[in-house]
């Protein structure tokens, strides 16, 4: 692993903007005036801490642009909403969208941060009613919310985790329709999609991406042009943060990531996938 004892910007990661887009990407900067592939998606496709993300690998194996367009913490609303990164996808040999969690969008009960998508914005009146007791002032990110509504009521929080579910089901169906281009829909996690979500299960302890399963994956199959299931092998987790550059800061947040090998590992499978449609 590589410290930067200096603090943050231990990785460069080259930042730049595309036409009129208020998102910022990770570079370099990629043309749009040729062929190219779109990537969305979220910390995963960024490559946060990884020097050399899916996106570059599956670019340097299929010889066509590879535009990364991921966005750290991103929920299903950023990639929708932003109007510049629908009308690029359309103009892509092919976009692949990497599966993020339900957590970061806006529902019926909350309401997200339209770019930051993890941090939250305010509560709806009626999860107000749902939950009269918390005091919603005192919350910042979706997921610490989500992790204190379990600890007060499991029971309603049940009905909060079904919101989220449909909420990102029914978004995830909207983009994949705005994209005229082939669609690839990637899972990339450490374990496979579950039938269903384990009761009981304290959203601060769910892995990614969070509340989304089996069923729900299936509902888009129709939507895409494939599904492509990568599921970290035990030699790519057993190696933890090797080869990732991080500060000291971030050395939690870069554990709970998956690193070099494992970006290798969904390349691959996404190249066999793109070799098909590009």
């Amino acid at each position: 692993m590589t410290y930067d004892v200096l603090g943050a910007g231990a990785l460069d990661y080259a930042p730049c903007r595309y036409g009129n887009s208020r998102l910022l990407f990770r570079g370099p900067e990629r043309r749009l005036d040729a062929p190219y592939v779109a990537f969305l998606g979220g910390t995963s496709t960024y490559g946060k801490f990884i020097k050399t993300p899916f996106p570059a690998l599956v670019e340097s194996d299929l010889g066509v642009n590879c535009v990364n367009f991921g966005i750290c913490n991103a929920g299903v609303d950023v990639l929708t909403n932003d109007g510049f990164i629908a009308d690029t996808c359309n103009g892509a040999s092919a976009t692949v969208i990497q599966v993020v969690g339900a957590q970061n969008l806006s529902n019926r009960f909350y309401t997200v941060h339209p770019r930051r998508n993890d941090r939250f914005v305010s509560a709806s009146r009626l999860l107000k009613s749902i939950y009269p007791e918390v005091d919603f002032a005192e919350f910042h990110f979706n997921k610490h919310m989500l992790s204190c509504l379990y600890e007060v009521s499991k029971q309603r929080f049940a009905v909060v985790r079904d919101e989220l579910q449909n909420a990102w089901t029914a978004r995830m169906k909207l983009l994949t329709k705005r994209i005229e281009s082939k669609v690839v829909l990637v899972w990339f996690a450490d374990h496979a999609p579950l039938r269903s979500e384990p009761v009981g299960l304290d959203p601060a302890q769910s892995r990614t991406p969070l509340f989304v399963t089996r069923e729900m994956l299936d509902e888009l199959r129709q939507s895409v042009a494939e599904l492509v299931e990568v599921v970290a092998t035990p030699e790519a987790t057993a190696a933890g943060t090797e080869g990732m550059v991080f500060s000291q800061m971030e050395a939690m947040a870069a554990a709970e990531m998956l690193g070099p090998k494992a970006h290798g590992e969904v390349a691959v499978k996404l190249g066999e996938a793109l070799h098909k449609l590009v």
